[in-house]
């Protein structure tokens, strides 16, 4: 669990030059979520973004196109979000803003994560909240849901249905991870299937309504055990990463 508090800086080694290639995309998937929840960060995503793969692999040697880098020191907690090069230039080649498709959807999941995780862990910073890694996963599988059902018009709960099965219905994992991180990610995507097909049985007539949103929004501020038992899950049931 992190505390974070409400000074969140940038690390100098985020700073690199090649991470202004994917600035419009990435501000435009902060906006895209920060219009949806109705919060306004003050913090832009692409001033902590780096696709150093020194910084991205030093910090954790697992295999992953996103990271959100942490560092408490005292008062302040630094981000970096890493992402690597392949991901920005796919955005950059096939913009999801004009089409999201086959060809660009993994990469464009990989930036929607790492930006939501980056804002849900700013936002809390702000409130001086704590985050657990469960609940920043979980809330950034509910924002892949969102995100990827408004970006592709899918509007209506039958469309949104087959965004949700193809998100969560036969989830892969690295072979890398170990089992914590397994049964971590395993039960972020089960938790947000069972809200997400909620929101489509819920607002089946108003899908995409100001009823669901402000739905999204009040669960988007709850902390993890108010997130779990909203959505029926016994947290003293679970071993919490």
């Amino acid at each position: 669990m992190c505390r974070c508090s409400p000074r969140c800086t940038e690390p100098p080694a985020s700073r690199t030059s090649n991470k202004r290639t994917a600035v419009i995309e990435l501000c435009d998937l902060q906006q895209h979520l920060e219009r949806i929840y109705e919060i306004d960060l003050a913090h832009r995503v692409d001033d902590f973004v780096t696709s150093d793969p020194v910084l991205g692999a030093g910090v954790h040697p697992r295999s992953s196109g996103e990271k959100l880098l942490l560092l408490q020191e005292g008062e302040d907690l630094q981000m970096a979000l890493y992402l690597d090069a392949a991901v920005i230039e796919r955005l950059r080649d096939k913009d999801p803003r004009s089409c999201l498709q086959r060809a660009n959807r993994d990469a464009f999941l990989q930036a929607l994560e790492g930006v939501s995780h980056f804002l849900y862990m700013a936002w809390n910073a702000g409130y001086d909240k704590p985050v657990s890694l469960l609940e920043l996963e979980l809330q950034a599988e509910v924002d892949k849901y969102i995100a990827s059902a408004v970006y592709s018009g899918r509007r209506d709960a039958s469309r949104s249905g087959r965004v949700r099965r193809m998100l969560f219905a036969n989830p892969t994992y690295r072979a890398e991870l170990d089992r914590a991180e397994q049964t971590r990610y395993r039960r972020a995507n089960d938790f947000a299937n069972v809200y997400c097909r909620r929101l489509e049985e819920s607002y089946r007539h108003d899908y995409g309504g100001a009823r669901m949103f402000n739905e999204l929004r009040r669960f988007y501020r709850l902390p993890q055990a108010g997130k779990l038992r909203h959505i029926g899950i016994d947290q003293h049931s679970l071993s919490l990463g």
